[in-house]
């Protein structure tokens, strides 16, 4: 859980800074190895190096050296290393309201410390070559299940757009399921169409939301953005539109308890960091010298680390990998699920967080190169089931005397982005008056594409039951796995 501070530190803001505790690798074991290694742009370090062709995209570049015998060689940086976080003293007493016992505020009152995280919009970073071969295959494969998903769904003169529209809410829906908010396809499907449903079908539709955002802005991602996505992702909270697409004005902490930050796992920053830590991140995101998995995967570190809002900082976290593998070139066309790559094994993700504030980024790599590999692969997997669907519905509906014209045709992709309709929502997305809208649905209807669910004259609601049930076998696939 992600709790606030809702009393004040005792202690007024001097702190002592203290490094956080790193476990040093067996520097013989590595030297006694070859020295093959990636490193970022020209040289360690370097921010200021730029790719040679504006168009290539950057994967793992691995320069093999194998030492000459008779000459002494320079020790090379520890591979995976990044600056630790630091650590500061503070002192907490959580507010006497009556909310909390007075056994409950006499343990959680005392000494914590926060985190001040370290800048890194230019630091180096060395890959041993094991891993900058497996970052590099997994960033091939995200290459492949782009082009896959644009090939295989546009055959026949359909458009992206609806595919593209139920991967990125399947992603959605597996960056919420992180933080304990699931919904079922068809409940996200509704509260999509005419927000009936609430609770947390109308949080992960917000998330949809900030998803959406983080791609439209993806070639631009400033802190105002940053910011604009938070907002799509809580605006529409009546609890919390008040702090949506603000920074965080109070301390903020991962634990177990509300009354305060000790024994948390993780303290964030003290609010008035925030901005700063914030701008060196967009400054390192907008490097255009590093491999991109690894950045993706060390920006988002970095961004958990800061949390810069008072909630939703892991959605925003996990839309900004999104928005930065499409506005590098990696997925231009497509939202790969690598949420539920992560959601495959969570407790993964979470120690390699912590691993990434104590100074070893290597955990967060692997844990992002798995995540990429396995959202390509079932990925696909849904991409093939869902085209199949249309492809059987599109023989369904060839068995009903229709033109080629007739609106049922236009609809027909559409129940894939969007499997619950009704007649006002196929009457605004293709622009025709419900009298047309409705003989549209009825032709998928008679054709057993559709399916009508509300069995009354009035608020009539259809369902494509086959998609449906597929978004909610793929959710199932995950939990199970």
């Amino acid at each position: 859980m992600t709790a606030t501070n809702a009393s004040r530190p005792a202690s007024d803001e001097s702190y002592r800074a203290t490094t956080g505790a790193v476990k040093k690798p067996d520097i013989k074991a590595q030297n006694a190895k070859v020295q093959s290694v990636l490193s970022f742009g020209v040289s360690f370090g370097d921010a200021d190096s730029t790719r040679t062709s504006a168009d290539a995209v950057p994967t793992a570049n691995i320069a093999q050296t194998m030492p000459p015998m008779d000459a002494a060689q320079p020790v090379p940086p520890e591979p995976c290393r990044v600056p630790p976080v630091e650590l500061e003293e503070h002192c907490w007493t959580p507010s006497d309201d009556g909310y909390y016992s007075r056994t409950a505020r006499r343990k959680a009152s005392g000494t914590y410390y926060s985190t001040r995280p370290a800048r890194i919009a230019a630091i180096g970073l060395t890959i041993p070559s094991d891993l900058a071969a497996d970052l590099d295959e997994a960033t091939q494969q995200l290459v492949a299940f782009d082009s896959r998903a644009a090939e295989r769904f546009s055959a026949g003169g359909r458009t992206l757009g609806p595919l593209s529209a139920v991967l990125l809410r399947t992603e959605s829906t597996s960056s919420s399921r992180i933080e304990n908010l699931t919904v079922g396809a068809r409940r996200l499907a509704r509260e999509s169409l005419d927000g009936s449903q609430g609770g947390n079908a109308a949080l992960v539709v917000g998330n949809v939301r900030a998803m959406e955002t983080a791609l439209e802005f993806a070639r631009n991602l400033s802190e105002a953005n940053i910011l604009a996505m938070h907002s799509a992702l809580l605006g529409g909270s009546d609890e919390w539109k008040d702090r949506a697409g603000r920074y965080r004005d109070q301390l903020v902490w991962v634990g177990v308890s509300s009354a305060g930050p000790r024994g948390a796992s993780h303290v964030a920053p003290q609010p008035d960091q925030v901005p700063d830590c914030m701008a060196d991140l967009v400054a390192f995101i907008d490097r255009d010298d590093l491999p991109i998995l690894a950045q993706c995967a060390t920006a988002h570190a970095q961004f958990e680390t800061i949390h810069p809002f008072i909630d939703g900082n892991g959605r925003v976290g996990r839309a900004l990998i999104h928005a930065m593998l499409r506005g590098k070139g990696l997925t231009p066309t497509m939202t790969p699920p690598v949420s539920a790559g992560i959601l495959h094994d969570t407790e993964r993700y979470f120690d390699a967080l912590t691993a990434y504030r104590e100074g070893d980024a290597r955990p967060i790599l692997e844990c992002f190169s798995s995540a990429a590999r396995y959202a390509a692969h079932t990925g696909t997997e849904l991409i093939d089931t869902l085209s199949a669907i249309l492809d059987d519905d599109a023989d369904r509906l060839h068995g009903l005397p229709l033109r080629r014209n007739a609106l049922g045709w236009k609809l027909l992709p559409l129940v894939v982005e969007q499997p619950v309709v009704n007649v006002p929502y196929v009457a605004r997305v293709l622009g025709v008056p419900a009298a047309s809208a409705t003989r549209a649905v009825g032709q998928l209807q008679r054709a057993g594409v559709l399916v009508e669910v509300s069995g009354g004259k009035r608020g009539r609601v259809w369902e494509e039951r086959r998609v449906l049930d597929a978004l909610d076998e793929y959710a199932e696939m995950i939990r199970r796995q």
